[in-house]
């Protein structure tokens, strides 16, 4: 018996030790997740090339979206859907991204872009999330066009809800303020175009408490300048300033402060004697200067969280209409006309957001189409 328990335990440590070994193999080759998933799913190398180059094709995608987007579909086995949506995205705007699927162990392989200044359509990977996490979430420090692909891995066969959206850094630094408080904005004529405003105004009563935006150090409080009395609160973790001005009062002994806490409250002390009370709200970064704060705290439409992830459709369509307009985006308005579709033209739907499909015709190309423009192909 005791014989029985020693091979045992040998033969544990063993499978332990083999498998220990090659996750160090993994990492001393350094395969990517997308390696990693093929070697343990054993994928023959010709499969995982066609599933692989699918991100090229999502790269030259064109669709658009405005954020919070939520869409909804069905993924089947070696169909190689992948999800391509190009937002513009501010410094200090945080994007998260999720694929929710019916099935718990289903992977989804999701990457953030950001287009090259001064290329015509060339991208660079900034980020990625976690494939059983099914989710990606990162902090934007530079404007511009970013690009998230989603993507399922091969065999996946499941409902499935994207949902993308994005909040601001910070909390609001006036309480009980809102977006329509702001008043002026980054860029605004001051002195007779003499100087651009570096900052956003914040208009609210006199005596409105203002409060930490994010944790920090406060590095100076006191009256002086333009600025008439003022906090500057350092956030190390960014390695910003936020630059709180005009403020009727100061709270003593401000030092390190939790986001939230009270700074001060409104006024309309220093250059602003002859407008109404508001808060001059800027942010600054050493060696940069100014940055626009309006990403950092201006306040987003949340989605409805969902659970659904069947679809009510089919997996096809079918043109309907004489004239089939498809679009870059799902709205008739504001969007661009990527092409003029047939009657009795062939749709590959890849998923639906509100009533608007998103499809794929026989050339591979990603458009959206209203649903009052196609009908089932079954």
């Amino acid at each position: 018996m005791r014989s029985t328990r020693l091979i045992c335990f040998f033969f544990s440590f063993f499978i332990l030790s083999c498998s220990q070994l090659e996750k160090a193999e993994d990492l001393i080759k350094g395969l990517s997740e997308k390696e990693k998933y093929q070697k343990e799913q054993n994928i023959s190398d010709e499969i995982f090339q066609i599933w692989e180059a699918r991100v090229e094709k999502a790269l030259q995608d064109s669709i658009e979206i405005e954020l919070p987007y939520s869409e909804s579909g069905e993924l089947k086995p070696r169909s190689f859907n992948i999800y391509s949506y190009e937002t513009y995205l501010m410094p200090g705007e945080v994007v998260e991204a999720t694929m929710k699927t019916d099935s718990n162990s289903t992977l989804i392989f999701s990457s953030l872009y950001k287009k090259i200044p001064g290329a015509t359509n060339e991208f660079e990977e900034i980020a990625s999330g976690e494939a059983e996490q099914k989710y990606l979430k990162f902090e934007i420090e530079e404007k511009g066009l970013y690009k998230l692909i989603l993507q399922p891995e091969i065999e996946a066969h499941t409902g499935f809800n994207i949902q993308i959206q994005k909040t601001p850094a910070y909390m609001f630094p006036v309480v009980n303020g809102s977006n329509s408080d702001i008043g002026s904005y980054w860029g605004d004529i001051r002195d007779g175009g003499r100087r651009n405003h570096q900052g956003i105004d914040i208009f609210a009563e006199r005596g409105t408490p203002v409060i930490a935006a994010t944790s920090g150090r406060v590095g100076f409080t006191g009256e002086k300048g333009l600025g008439g009395k003022q906090v500057w609160l350092r956030d190390s973790k960014r390695r910003l300033s936020l630059y709180y001005a005009h403020l009727d009062s100061i709270k003593p002994d401000l030092k390190r402060v939790q986001a939230g806490d009270t700074l001060g409250f409104v006024g309309n002390t220093g250059n602003a004697r002859t407008t109404p009370p508001h808060l001059h709200f800027g942010i600054y970064k050493r060696r940069y200067g100014a940055l626009d704060p309006l990403g950092f705290v201006y306040q987003t439409e949340e989605l409805e969280k969902t659970t659904e992830t069947d679809p009510e459709f089919a997996s096809r369509l079918i043109v309907n209409s004489q004239k089939a307009n498809f679009r870059n985006k799902p709205a008739s308005s504001n969007s661009e006309i990527l092409k003029t579709g047939k009657f009795g033209e062939l749709l590959q739907v890849q998923g639906k957001t509100a009533d608007w499909f998103h499809v794929r015709d026989s050339l591979d190309r990603s458009m959206f189409i209203h649903e009052s423009l196609v009908r089932s192909a079954y």
